[in-house]
């Protein structure tokens, strides 16, 4: 057997090196897999555009959440401001005072503690006062000097009898607890 010639038809035994054509080879290796064929710098890569959209959607979020916070601090900080009262029996008694005689929802909401002033509630309850007054003759509210039955730290129970007395010598008598609370001074809580 012969063996076939090392060049001839057939081509060379070993491919040519990759790269431009007429370059010298022996100044440039191989590049490895996965590399571009030939010297160069290689291309930059592309920004993506969605990655800075996201980021920039995610620090508007950001800063309208935090801008949201502070404003609710703000408004939730102030919402029991003002100095309440000195003492627990005061604050019930100013409070039955806006009440009962001067019948101004205004003045009482404003002796109220913020975690629970409702202001509708308050305002019905005027309104029923009010309506009270109407439908007998020349109704007079009174109420027992508040007498504090329990205190602890910031914390007090008072109660009161308001009694109504009308014209034509009816008199009716209601119990009432309150609950008052020490923050700024002493506020009405819960009325049962």
């Amino acid at each position: 057997m012969t063996q076939p010639p090392s060049s001839g038809p057939s081509g060379p035994a070993t491919p040519p090196p990759a790269g431009r054509p007429g370059e010298d080879q022996a100044a440039f290796p191989p590049a490895p897999p996965g590399y571009p064929p030939y010297p160069g710098a290689a291309p930059a890569p592309k920004r993506k555009r969605g990655a800075l959209i996201a980021a920039l959607a995610l620090a508007v979020v950001l800063v309208l959440c935090a801008g949201g916070g502070v404003v609710a601090f703000l408004t939730l900080r102030d919402a029991g401001a003002g100095e309440g009262a000195q003492e627990p029996a005061v604050a019930v008694d100013q409070f039955l005072t806006a009440v009962y005689t001067d019948r101004d929802a205004g003045a009482a909401a404003k002796l109220v503690c913020s975690s629970a002033r409702d202001e509708d509630r308050i305002a019905a309850k005027i309104a029923e006062v009010e309506k009270y007054a109407q439908t007998h003759r020349n109704p007079r509210f009174r109420w027992s000097s508040p007498k504090v039955d329990n205190q602890t730290g910031d914390r007090a129970t008072v109660s009161t009898t308001v009694t109504v007395t009308t014209a034509d010598e009816k008199v009716a008598d209601q119990n009432l607890r309150f609950t008052v609370v020490q923050t700024t001074g002493w506020w009405v809580c819960e009325v049962a």
